[in-house]
């Protein structure tokens, strides 16, 4: 177990259950699914060639099958690169508190915008099993920033290999956006991990600065830029701990991380497969890449939306009209809809609990 103190700081946990709650789950929900169910049947009515529905009976149910066994991989992947940090934080944590925490995870993030409430969740559930916050919070942290490395450079991987005919000139704009969103992120995390004090410093400044133009907030202002020092600072020093004793752990989730992904974008050629589609396994993920930098980081609830109109019209490329709006259906469904109606069931459960308590 590491030397990391022990001590949870309450309003950070309540900042967690703020997000972890049911005006924000059913909000995000209802939005999430007006979104997604709108735009798939916008997909539907426009890609429509009369063909459409007939071609349902024409999917391979083998590959189908492989698919799901592909989603419990994904699933258990997501949930043990997490947990080889837990069972040396926290030995007395079983493996299923992980897998609760990634679905959970999965399903916060796709009701809410920009996955803002993917972490929380995650936190939530690891502090509702005897795991203390900074170090959930630690793991959570270093997990993002195992993604943050490993995104861009699988982005730039798939631009070097596919062939941008056929995506169109739309390809430069993707990266740009995904590009900018991921690097800037991944600079953040850079910086409060290698200098907290820089980091504490800017913030103190432009809480300073901000005071100025809003004098009437400078308490909350002045507060707040004192929180996020202190919070940086105890963060970076529990990611230290942990990195210094386990430092095999952090290139072992970087390993995990690229399976997870490798998986999710197979998946998507599997799923062409079944569809009869014998497309080109490299143009797949890289396709696949390139829609994961626009939706990750997308204002709406889980990309929804956003993740629709670029599946289909990415994919329409290579994928026969008929076909696009049941692979546009597929995709979304194994790759987000499944694990989120598992990470629904989670969530649920300990909400009730949560209200058992209150009562």
């Amino acid at each position: 177990m590491t030397p990391t103190t022990r001590q949870t700081n309450e309003p950070e946990k309540q900042e967690a259950k703020a997000v972890f709650n049911k005006k924000v789950i059913i909000k995000g929900t209802f939005w999430f699914a007006l979104i997604t169910v709108g735009t798939i049947a916008a997909v539907f009515f426009y890609t429509n060639t009369g063909d459409t529905l007939k071609a349902l009976s024409s999917i391979s149910y083998k590959y189908i099958a492989i698919c799901l066994v592909m989603l419990f991989v994904d699933l258990m992947l997501g949930s043990w690169r997490n947990h080889i940090y837990i069972r040396k934080m926290a030995p007395g944590v079983s493996h299923w508190v992980s897998f609760k925490a990634n679905v959970a995870n999965m399903f916060m993030g796709a009701v809410t915008p920009a996955h803002g409430g993917a972490g929380p969740a995650q936190i939530f559930v690891y502090t509702s099993n005897g795991v203390t916050f900074i170090d959930s919070f630690a793991v959570t942290l270093i997990n993002l920033g195992a993604t943050l490395i490993f995104m861009p450079l699988a982005g730039f991987v798939a631009i070097m290999l596919m062939d941008t005919t056929e995506v169109g000139s739309i390809v430069p704009a993707m990266l740009k956006y995904g590009f900018s969103f991921f690097l800037l992120f991944l600079m953040a995390f850079l910086l409060a991990f290698w200098k907290p004090l820089l980091v504490g410093t800017i913030i103190k400044k432009i809480a300073a600065g901000l005071s100025k133009i809003f004098p009437k907030k400078k308490a909350a202002l002045t507060k707040w830029a004192d929180n996020s020092f202190q919070s940086i600072s105890k963060y970076q020093q529990t990611c230290s701990v942990i990195i210094r004793k386990h430092p095999f752990l952090f290139p072992l989730s970087l390993v995990i991380t690229t399976l997870l992904y490798l998986n999710k974008y197979c998946m998507q050629w599997v799923i062409l497969m079944g569809l009869g589609v014998n497309a080109n396994l490299v143009q797949v993920i890289s396709i696949q890449v390139l829609i994961q930098f626009m939706i990750y980081f997308a204002p709406s609830p889980g990309g929804s939306g956003f993740a629709e109109v670029f599946i289909a019209s990415l994919f329409g490329k290579i994928v026969p009209k008929a076909l696009v709006p049941i692979f546009t259906l597929l995709q979304r469904s194994f790759l987000l809809f499944f694990p989120a109606l598992i990470g629904a069931g989670v969530v649920l459960n300990l909400l009730r609990k949560q209200t058992m308590k209150k009562s």
